[in-house]
């Protein structure tokens, strides 16, 4: 992200006001923009360059070329390592690689085995994007990621499949509204597996607690009850983000399987399952991603008494500090 490129003049955190869920919206609608998976080394080293002069003062206005600069930083590199995030990690790649494994998990008819791959699979990603894009005041050893990962994974296949074997034995319900709880499970098993994921992945965050910064990007210290937020409103943003994502694709293709698609082939049907998740990814995840900014500011007497009445290089009394919440 560009915050982690240094200087002593602060960078301004958007052309749109993150004050407002709208124009978060159209700033996470930049940062998860699939053309900045475009972006080149060559290109990241020309826009650290651009966004630098800003922060030194040579620039002193935001030009069209410091916005475009700093959205390819935004997109691409992590706010507090300045390290490029590894490509599949990204939120600008997050559609494309959540596309197949939510294609998979919605395939109607799957068995145990297949239920268990993809479950597997969904959460394999979702443990990489958590862990390249969380807060990184304290990194998670091997051993911790191993053993996070093995319960989230646990228990994501353990709801998918203990729901694929409730409902069908449900008996006061019609035929149809089994088959449209069917389709839902892996929902359900998304949902609460995916919060588990999060509070799993970054549990060490809210142990130790995460930096927090003054207004000049100076660290005052660390805070437990930021990092307790940020995880939190993490974890919603996933339930937020997966609602649509997976609940309308999967009633609608039951709606369509009755009516235009009736007949068709299983590939035109899995093509129509694609075109369905795929448009309703690229609409919901901005949104979803807007409900609560990344990069946030709290006052400091809602936080720990360690971090009331410090002064920042001014000597000013610091009254509200920032921190990454992470995505």
């Amino acid at each position: 992200m560009a915050s982690s490129v240094p200087g002593p003049f602060p960078l301004p955190d958007s052309k749109f006001d993150l004050s407002t869920y709208w124009g978060r919206v159209r700033h996470c609608s930049e940062i998860s923009d699939p053309f900045m998976l475009l972006t080149t080394e060559n290109q990241l080293k020309n826009a650290r360059k651009i966004v630098s002069s800003y922060r030194r003062g040579e620039l002193k206005d935001p030009s069209p070329e410091f916005w475009h600069a700093k959205k390819q930083l935004d997109s691409t590199v992590h706010p507090d390592t300045g390290e490029t995030v590894l490509l599949p990690f990204r939120m600008s790649c997050c559609v494309l690689s959540n596309l197949v494994v939510t294609a998979g998990m919605l395939t109607p008819g799957l068995g145990i085995a297949g239920t268990v791959f993809w479950q597997w699979a969904n959460q394999s990603l979702n443990v990489a994007i958590n862990s390249a894009n969380a807060n990184k005041s304290h990194p998670m050893s091997n051993s911790q990621l191993a053993t996070n990962y093995a319960m989230a994974v646990t228990a994501s296949c353990g709801v998918a499949v203990g729901l694929n074997k409730i409902v069908p034995r449900l008996q006061n319900i019609s035929a149809n509204s089994r088959l449209v709880l069917g389709r839902l499970v892996p929902f359900a098993a998304v949902v609460s597996a995916g919060v588990i994921n999060v509070f799993l992945m970054r549990g060490s965050e809210i142990q130790k607690g995460i930096s927090v910064y003054d207004k000049n990007g100076d660290e005052v210290g660390t805070s437990k009850k930021a990092a307790f937020l940020a995880v939190g409103e993490t974890a919603l943003s996933r339930v937020i983000n997966a609602t649509p994502i997976m609940v309308l694709p999967p009633l609608l293709l039951v709606r369509l399987q009755k009516g235009v698609l009736k007949g068709k082939s299983l590939t035109v049907q899995t093509l129509a399952n694609l075109g369905l998740i795929l448009g309703t990814s690229l609409a919901a995840l901005p949104f979803a991603l807007g409900v609560f900014p990344q990069y946030q500011r709290i006052d400091v007497h809602k936080l720990e008494d360690h971090l009331k009445n410090q002064k920042d290089q001014h000597g000013d009394t610091i009254k509200q500090v920032w921190f990454n919440r992470g995505i």
